[in-house]
């Protein structure tokens, strides 16, 4: 199998998420809108779609994105500070309990869940400003 790093094309992301593509588009879209300057960076994944997407502001990834069959799985890595502002939020407890039993390193905690329509956008605005809070 050889690994594209490229950018899929829009019939390629639409062709593996389907209906999830309107989520897709929803998480892209306020990320930038909220945390420009925000670059898109595609790189091989040894997942079924073979490239992931991360949400870069400069050099700090906020999200990675990896494009599946009708989902997107998301992971987001989070130092301490923000582990306990995330466990003192509102986010779902299927949430927190990924971060609960996640491995603490020294770049923190990295968590990795599947969203499949935009009703789920919610935890990834949530995740997105615990992780840019400035302390």
């Amino acid at each position: 199998m050889t690994v594209n790093p490229n950018p899929p094309s829009a019939a390629e992301l639409e062709g593996v998420l389907g209906p999830a593509l309107v989520a897709w588009n929803k998480i892209i879209g306020h990320a930038q809108a909220t945390h420009a300057p925000l670059a898109e960076t595609w790189k091989p994944s040894k997942v079924g779609f073979g490239r992931m997407c991360l949400l870069q502001q400069k050099k700090r990834t906020l999200l990675y994105l990896t494009p599946d069959q009708g989902r997107i799985w998301v992971a987001v890595v989070l130092g301490e500070r923000a582990f306990q502002l995330a466990l003192a939020s509102s986010l779902p407890d299927g949430i927190k309990k990924l971060l609960l039993e996640a491995r603490p390193y020294a770049e923190g905690r990295g968590i990795r869940f599947a969203i499949h329509s935009p009703d789920e956008l919610a935890s990834i605005v949530t995740l997105l400003e615990i992780k840019t809070t400035r302390s």
